[in-house]
């Protein structure tokens, strides 16, 4: 895998408001990075009281794009209250990030977030992924690029093994099992180069319908609960992540 940059952990401390967590999200992730991938951090902060009970509110969300030593970060996170309410949203992308084994930079916030993941997951999540696959999958249908349909088979392979076990596991070179046998062959060629057209004569409609209809009956075979419920321990987090900050303001 291409090698993160070591100054990577001096971004969270440099942004304006104290940092919950952040971890890398995207290719690097999903386990098929190439030499000029960007990087995608992606976290959460506290916003002061004076910025969420006042008339002047803070920014639930910072957005920033930068280029540092020849590599792209682009940098996104989420006030905390934000950041579980789009949890307990059945909200895929932030449960990857949340749990990414990427870590940039922690708290203990963040480890009670870690902890209360679990009562988070709900059979609903599928939906999730099978709107970002058909997504994906347009995408590819437009540009023929390999990237959107190795972003198909991911979400597709990542919602079924959520579906299953309940685990969350977004690497797709962990999730062989779920595709076709050509999947380590793509991945070796988005790794070579970020934008690459799809193998000519190859044909993923077939495979993309197969591993469609296995997330859709795993869904519908799940055991998860139809609602989180972690929502109460969620909403003490915030609430004393808040007032600690104050505190140490």
């Amino acid at each position: 895998m291409t090698a993160l940059p070591g100054w990577l952990p001096e971004i969270p401390g440099g942004q304006p408001y104290p940092s919950v967590f952040a971890t890398v999200s995207g290719a690097h992730l999903y386990g098929f990075p190439s030499a000029d991938s960007d990087v995608d951090l992606r976290g959460a902060h506290v916003l002061p009281v004076a910025e969420v009970a006042g008339l002047r509110d803070g920014p639930a969300t910072l957005d920033r794009t930068w280029t540092r030593d020849g590599v792209e970060v682009d940098l996104v996170t989420h006030d905390v209250a934000k950041f579980c309410r789009l949890l307990l949203g059945r909200n895929g992308y932030v449960l990857e990030q949340l749990l990414s084994p990427l870590v940039v930079a922690s708290s203990p916030v963040h480890e009670e977030l870690v902890a209360l993941a679990p009562g988070c997951v709900t059979r609903h999540h599928a939906h999730h992924y099978l709107g970002f696959a058909r997504t994906q999958w347009r995408l590819f249908g437009r540009s023929g690029e390999l990237k959107p349909l190795l972003y198909t088979f991911r979400v597709l392979a990542t919602g079924t093994h959520l579906m299953r076990t309940g685990e969350l596991e977004a690497d797709l070179t962990r999730l062989y099992e779920y595709g076709p046998a050509y999947l380590p062959d793509l991945v070796a060629a988005k790794r070579a180069a970020e934008h690459v057209a799809a193998p000519a004569g190859l044909d993923p409609e077939p495979d993309v319908a197969r591993m469609t209809a296995v997330l859709e009956e795993a869904r519908e075979a799940s055991r998860l609960p139809e609602r989180a419920t972690s929502g109460d321990a969620l909403h003490d987090v915030v609430v004393r992540a808040r007032l600690a900050d104050g505190q140490n303001r």
